[in-house]
């Protein structure tokens, strides 16, 4: 009987470790796909600002010789929208002028 009685806790004992190693390799499996995601996300939201700067060099260029002046540059932060834009791109219109 008592060999019995540690077989059967020996099993239950197996069975619970058992269980808790296949929950825990789930949530291990779905925090790594998170970590991903977050990664991919991160360089998404780079690629995007980076185009968005690029857009605004090449409308800044308005002599289209591929270089920006400095006083293209300056001419471009007298407008309303890009002083909006460069806020919502959390530059301050003042650092802006430290580009060049």
């Amino acid at each position: 009987a008592i060999f019995f009685m540690i077989y059967i806790v020996s099993v239950v004992f197996a069975m619970f470790r058992i269980i808790t190693a296949l929950f825990l390799r789930d949530t291990l499996a779905v925090a790594a796909s998170d970590a991903e995601y977050a990664i991919q996300q991160r360089m998404r939201q780079s690629k995007k600002y980076a185009d968005e700067m690029l857009d605004f060099f090449y409308a800044a260029d308005t002599s289209h010789d591929g270089f920006l002046t400095l006083k293209e540059f300056e001419n471009m932060l007298t407008d309303d929208k890009v002083k909006t834009w460069l806020s919502i791109m959390e530059i301050d219109v003042v650092e802006a002028g430290e580009f060049f």
